[in-house]
C-alpha cells in the first residue's frame, strides 16, 4: 500500500445537502443556531442570504462519501476512525449546495498484529466553486 502514497485514491459521487439534512443535523446534535435552521431569517439577515450547513454535518459525510472508493487494502477485515490530525471550514456551504471529497493518501504506517494505521486528506469539495467547503486529514485503523 505505501506506493500510493501521495496518490490521489479517489472521488466521491456528489451529494445534495438540502434543508431536511441540515434539519436533521440539528436534531441530532442540538445545534439549531439560526444561521443553520430558520430560513426566513437567514434569507434576511445572513449576508449569504440563505441557510448554511454546519461544518460538523461537511465532516460527518466523510464515511459515507468514502465508503465506495475502494480505500481498504485488499485483505483488509474493517478499518475504525481513528481521530483527525487537522480539520479547515473554508467554505460555507450554502443550502442546496453539492459536495464530493477528493482522497489522497498521506500515509500508511504498520502497527503490528495485522493492524496499520492509514492517514488520508479528504478536499470536500463544492460545485462550481474553486475554495473548498473543508480540508481534513483523517486517521483510520485498519485491521487485517
Amino acid at each position: 500500500m505505501s506506493e500510493f502514497v501521495g496518490r490521489e485514491l479517489g472521488v466521491s459521487d456528489w451529494v445534495l445537502i438540502d434543508q431536511e439534512r441540515i434539519n436533521a443535523f440539528a436534531d441530532c446534535t442540538g445545534d439549531h443556531q439560526w444561521i443553520h435552521v430558520d430560513v426566513e431569517r437567514a434569507q434576511r439577515e445572513s449576508p449569504l442570504g440563505s441557510t448554511i450547513a454546519h461544518g460538523f454535518l461537511t465532516l460527518s459525510l466523510l464515511p459515507d462519501l468514502t465508503e465506495n472508493l475502494g480505500l481498504l487494502p485488499s485483505g483488509a477485515a474493517f478499518a475504525l476512525n481513528y481521530g483527525t490530525d487537522k480539520v479547515r471550514f473554508l467554505s460555507p456551504v450554502v443550502v442546496n449546495s453539492r459536495l464530493r471529497v477528493r482522497v489522497t493518501l498521506e500515509s500508511i504506517t504498520e502497527k503490528g498484529s495485522g493492524r496499520w494505521l492509514m492517514k488520508t486528506n479528504n478536499v470536500m469539495e463544492i460545485e462550481g466553486q474553486e475554495k473548498p467547503a473543508m480540508v481534513a486529514d483523517t486517521l483510520a485503523m485498519i485491521f487485517g
